[in-house]
């Protein structure tokens, strides 16, 4: 049986306040260092998890970074006017897609994802947070309720898929032959 469960859950995010943002960049060179193999060798924005939106003549710098990889295009495409300059949604979307190579590996062509910076030990803040001499980027850990559907668990789910294609008497009857050949 499948019910609704409400869990607390800390939440990891990165704020960014584009007011405060200078366009240094410092951000995406430091967390492609920090991804770069072996770590800290190399520096290339091009592999860093978060990416700078930048319209240096009317100084507008907008920082992102990566979200969850979709491997559908969205059917988003909405315009927004900001300081005179038009910008579409994809702009601003912090998703990898097949639509785009925004926030994929240029050596590879896989999706990134930012990870927080995740190390062990685990850093107190991720990098490009530390970085930001401006405050553009700051780093909260923040509590959440969510409503989350139990689910069944792996084995749950694979017995259904079974009692769905062969029946509830085929498959107890598999079960009791199995397990009578371990005994």
């Amino acid at each position: 049986m499948v019910e609704d469960v409400i869990e607390k859950k800390t939440v990891k995010v990165i704020k960014v306040d584009v007011d405060k943002c200078i366009g240094c960049r410092a951000c995406e060179l430091v967390c492609s260092a920090f991804h770069a193999e072996p770590k800290y060798s190399s520096t290339n924005p091009a592999k860093a998890r978060i990416r700078l939106i930048m319209d240096e003549f009317n100084d507008i710098y907008i920082p992102l970074y990566a979200g969850e990889y979709t491997d559908a295009e969205c059917n988003g495409r909405n315009v927004y006017t900001i300081d005179g300059k038009t910008y579409d949604e994809c702009t601003f979307c912090r998703a990898s897609c097949p639509s785009r190579d925004f926030f994929k590996d240029p050596d590879s062509g896989l999706p990134l994802k930012c990870d927080m910076c995740l190390d062990d030990p685990p850093l107190e803040e991720p990098l490009c947070v530390q970085a930001c001499r401006c405050d553009a980027l700051t780093y909260e850990e923040v509590e959440q309720e969510e409503e989350k559907e139990e689910s069944p668990d792996e084995m749950e789910t694979g017995l259904q898929s079974l009692v769905k294609k062969h029946g509830t008497k085929k498959v107890m009857e598999s079960l009791a032959r199995i397990s009578k050949e371990a005994d």
